[in-house]
């Protein structure tokens, strides 16, 4: 048994950083946490005259900052003048140079979301008449290259190494005072510190590329390090790394003074330890919840310790668990954990699954505002991904529960009477033949043969050698659970993502002026890869012309009969001139049709027609066709 350990801790961490990837590489780019909700002229929209102004109104409130907003007309130029203001809430207006000739203009906005993630997109309306426009809008959001990746990844890589060491240290001070004096947990619990703390750096130092270049060349880019120390989330990291100096001392006091004071003295100085741990604990978790999803949308006042409560519970559970497979699997056989640390684990981690689930239903509450967002958007069919771990997670603990049971009525195996020899028996005689040297190495070999008797004594025991295994299947569990919350704080949470998707279809369905004839069909087969995931999606594009489009959408399984499916998706991009994706959302009209008027398409060219098909709650498809329009 003890042979087996290494291998399936090597297992465990592959299977984390397999799932990252799985999780990182086959997600869509992180979708933006604000999303536009309107805009004055309306996307698509042909006014007679133009306006004075070009307002945006977002989900949630935005950082904007010089450039943020750029309104360019037919041939490229910038009609806009002067910096963005805000003049109420969540609206934004930029001001229009007077006398704009008739023509097709773009409105592009980069801005960062109040929760601290990059929002980047493009519109066209026309004054008079559609017409040909030449823009340069970048097709490629700052989120989506490599820094953004590396991004996501610090922020999983952050989420853990909190997990790890307050989940380890609160196993520690709660459940096994013992173990401060273990090397394992001592170096897992470092460990976790040690991640927290580069990972921290790590995104400060991405934070200024991630929102606004995206360029691994600007990472280190002082101003832009300036620039990010001004902003909440900023503050946030820098607070973050200032707490992290606390948990540090808070580190040395648990493995240094309180390991070396007697079981009384632990007593006494426990109180005091867990709380300072506690508070050092929430700071932690406050500089996540003061710059993410809590600090904005309803009852911020509520939900930003509400996520706090979330992320410790979390912790004490997860990374207690953590810490207790390596106490099971690394501690050494004259300190190994007893029964009376794994029945309070037992309940420490009860108390954080009651508190994980009253706190993650609010949470969830507040971020779908609907049932439908629960399964129409991604962010619900996260959600619905990780409430099915979270139920998995739950009935392997019963299962841990029982075998802690078991461990703590069952006695302790007997040693074999030939093993019951004492430790210094034929000390003399090894002495007398070969010195001090030869007497101490006997002694050293003879302590090795102790400690691995005692350790094929604790692991001969069928009760821990159980608890051992469903302990190791929580933690496998745990990590995907982990990947999967980490992604979900990076998606677009479902009330905004519904907002933004109402706010499209009744752009692409408002009443507008087109010219000319003609019509591009385009058939694209799909496969979405689950059951009843094959098929032909047919878009009929008329008249495929600058200015005004009508776009139906057909889909049909392979029989040819037309196929209802949950949700279809189309963007227009065109390389050549770095515009799009611009996205259209059609609306349904029967099994299998959907259709959008009013599309526009700003200028002639060769453009990149995206539809993603989706077929069930995590089964979907992007596919793609070019087609020349105009």
């Amino acid at each position: 048994m003890t042979q087996t350990i290494a291998p399936r801790v090597r297992i465990l961490v592959l299977l984390l950083l397999a799932v990252t990837g799985a999780l990182l590489a086959g997600a869509a780019p992180a979708s933006a946490h604000a999303a536009l909700t309107g805009s004055d002229p309306g996307q698509g929209a042909v006014v007679d005259t133009a306006p004075a102004q070009v307002s945006l109104t977002f989900s949630e409130q935005i950082a904007v900052s010089d450039d943020a907003v750029r309104v360019l007309g037919p041939k490229g130029e910038r009609v806009d003048k002067g910096d963005p203001a805000n003049p109420s809430g969540t609206t934004y207006t930029v001001r229009l140079l007077g006398g704009l000739p008739d023509g097709t203009y773009t409105v592009a906005y980069q801005v960062v979301s109040a929760d601290s993630h990059p929002v980047a997109g493009a519109f066209t309306f026309s004054i008079g008449a559609p017409s040909e426009t030449s823009v340069s809008v970048s097709a490629q959001a700052s989120d989506d290259g490599l820094v953004g990746r590396l991004y996501g990844i610090g922020r999983y890589v952050s989420y853990a190494g909190f997990i790890v060491m307050a989940g380890g240290a609160a196993f520690v001070l709660a459940c096994w005072g013992r173990g401060s004096g273990v090397r394992a947990v001592q170096r897992l619990v470092v460990s976790g510190w040690l991640t927290l703390t580069a990972a921290t750096l790590a995104l400060l130092l991405l934070r200024g590329s991630y929102t606004t270049s995206g360029a691994v060349g600007d990472v280190f880019d002082l101003s832009l390090l300036g620039d990010v120390l001004q902003t909440k989330t900023g503050a946030a990291l820098v607070s973050r790394l200032l707490l992290l100096a606390a948990a540090a001392l808070f580190i040395a006091v648990l493995f240094g003074a309180y390991d070396k004071r007697e079981d009384e003295e632990k007593r006494d100085l426990t109180f005091g330890l867990a709380i300072g741990g506690t508070v050092v604990a929430a700071g932690l978790a406050a500089s996540w919840a003061m710059s993410e999803h809590a600090s904005q949308g309803l009852q911020p006042g509520i939900a930003m310790p509400v996520d706090v409560l979330h992320l410790l519970a979390v912790a004490a559970w997860l990374g207690g668990l953590t810490t207790l497979l390596v106490a099971l699997y690394r501690a050494p056989a004259d300190t190994p954990v007893d029964r009376d640390a794994v029945q309070r684990f037992s309940r420490l981690a009860f108390a954080g699954v009651v508190t994980v689930v009253v706190t993650g239903v609010y949470q969830s509450w507040r971020q779908l505002g609907s049932w439908s967002a629960l399964t129409d958007t991604r962010y619900g069919q996260l959600l619905l991904a990780k409430i099915g771990l979270v139920v998995v997670l739950v009935a392997v603990a019963s299962l841990s529960r029982r075998w802690t049971a078991r461990l703590a009525e069952a006695p302790a195996p007997a040693a074999p009477e030939e093993e019951k020899q004492p430790a210094g028996a034929g000390k003399a005689t090894g002495a007398e033949k070969g010195g001090d040297a030869r007497a101490a190495q006997l002694a050293r070999q003879r302590a090795a043969m102790e400690s691995a008797r005692q350790k094929r004594l604790r692991d001969a025991d069928p009760n821990r050698l159980g608890l051992r295994r469903s302990v190791l299947a929580e933690a496998g569990i745990a990590v995907v659970l982990l990947a999967v919350t980490t992604v979900l704080t990076q998606t677009e949470p479902g009330r905004t993502e519904q907002e933004a998707r109402a706010a499209a279809s009744a752009s692409s369905s408002s009443d507008s002026t087109g010219q000319g004839t003609g019509a591009v069909t385009l058939n694209m087969p799909y496969d979405t890869g689950g059951e009843n995931g094959k098929g032909v999606v047919t878009v009929d594009l008329d008249p495929a012309r600058v200015g005004d489009n009508d776009l139906h959408l057909y889909v049909e399984g392979p029989d040819g009969q037309a196929v209802d499916i949950p949700e279809v998706k189309v963007a227009f991009t065109l390389s050549a001139k770095d515009i799009g994706p611009l996205p259209v959302v059609p609306d349904r009209i029967t099994t299998g049709h959907w259709s959008a008027s009013g599309v526009q398409i700003p200028m002639t060219g060769d453009w990149k027609i995206e539809v993603t098909v989706r077929t069930s709650d995590i089964d979907q498809v992007t596919v793609s066709k070019n087609a020349q329009i105009g």
